[in-house]
């Protein structure tokens, strides 16, 4: 057996979450490192020039970041290997919603996710990564420094749209979540059918590392969405049975679609909106890089407005989407767009897409003319 990956992560993070999953579902040797002090100070920041977790490390020595890059790079490796799975369906339809599914698990999921764990869980939360920065303090130090090493993500909890008077609208929009992939993990094993794909990794993130490891939150789930309770499981920790069979003829299942209704309704007018700001911005700042956040906008959930950051980011996901969608033949282009209209997401259809990005560490900026 030849040398294996290293991940350095943390149980408590969102993107190890996601690449763990994958790593185990593809059948990847690999060493897990705690990202402490130590090795944030001495291999993640000099290596990938950011104090960000998950980092892989390749038999070759090549640090990789960013969860999708990580499974993008060793998927394809895999192909080239002559591996018989990817993370993307083989077909047009499926692959396209793999796709929108993942950008929603990554740039969506974030709010309930931090709510949950900064309004529900948050002395837990604070002692997890007091443990994690300093594991040989007391607890009592443990719970200083992490209330110190926690603030930035407590804040971006109300950041990202989580402010107070959006708290209960939050957790409805949540609960209606959990009980539509309870009901779609009833009768399927994965999110498109029998066999794991990129949406499934997507999802896993927030609902593993957040929604099921905090206590407040995972008690939640343990009693609302049995179902999907085992999905995560499973997905996490057993994932070699999700290897099955994906519908044929290129279907979603039916059980999927309520789920891409709410995905349509709350996610993609705030991408638009995003897109269309970016795409001004970009026009009157030519050849700048792009902030990571251009203001705030607002946002409707569960008929409740409120204000969130703008979060350009975002746009790097959802353009792999659109490429996607722009190399569809005519005959599949005409299923997409039936199935994006069922779900009311014309808007992906004739998304105004701003000039091309490309990732920069934490952040995107435009791509060169």
């Amino acid at each position: 057996m030849g040398t294996p990956c290293t991940l350095y992560g943390a149980e408590i993070s969102y993107f190890t979450g996601k690449v763990r999953a994958y790593l185990r579902w593809a059948g990847i040797p690999f060493d897990e490192v705690l990202a402490d002090a130590e090795v944030y100070r001495n291999i993640i920041v000099p290596g990938v020039g950011a104090a960000v977790i998950p980092v892989l490390r390749t038999p070759e020595g090549t640090l990789l970041q960013d969860s999708t890059e990580i499974i993008d790079a060793l998927d394809a490796q895999q192909q080239q290997a002559g591996a018989t799975l990817s993370v993307y369906p083989p077909t047009p339809v499926q692959k396209l919603v793999a796709l929108l599914l993942e950008t929603y698990g990554d740039e969506w999921l974030v709010i309930p996710a931090m709510h949950y764990r900064w309004h529900h869980n948050r002395a837990w939360a604070e002692q997890q990564f007091g443990a994690l920065n300093a594991p040989d303090a007391t607890p009592e130090q443990q719970r200083e420094i992490g209330a110190r090493r926690a603030a930035p993500f407590a804040k971006a909890a109300e950041l990202l749209g989580a402010t107070p008077p959006l708290h209960a609208a939050v957790e409805a929009s949540y609960e209606g979540l959990m009980a539509e992939l309870d009901a779609h993990f009833a009768q399927h094993a994965a999110l498109l059918g029998g066999r794991a794909t990129m949406a499934d990794f997507g999802l896993i993130g927030p609902l593993y590392a957040h929604q099921y490891r905090d206590p407040a939150s995972g008690a939640l789930m343990r009693s609302r969405a049995p179902n999907l309770l085992r999905w995560v499981e499973q997905l996490q920790f057993e994932p070699q049975g999700l290897r099955g069979a994906l519908p044929a003829d290129d279907q979603v299942p039916d059980t999927l679609l309520p789920v891409l209704r709410r995905l349509a309704r709350e996610m993609l007018p705030v991408l638009v909106d995003t897109a269309q700001r970016v795409r001004a911005w970009m026009a009157e700042h030519p050849g700048e890089p792009l902030p990571r956040a251009l203001g705030t906008h607002a946002f409707t959930l569960e008929g409740v407005q409120g204000e969130r950051i703008v979060r350009p980011y975002s746009l790097w996901m959802l353009q792999r989407v659109r490429d996607h969608y722009r190399t569809l033949a005519d005959a599949d282009r005409m299923r997409a767009d039936a199935l994006l209209q069922a779900v009311g997401a014309q808007a992906l259809i004739e998304f105004p897409d701003p000039p091309r990005l490309l990732r920069d560490r934490l952040s995107v900026r435009p791509a060169p003319a």
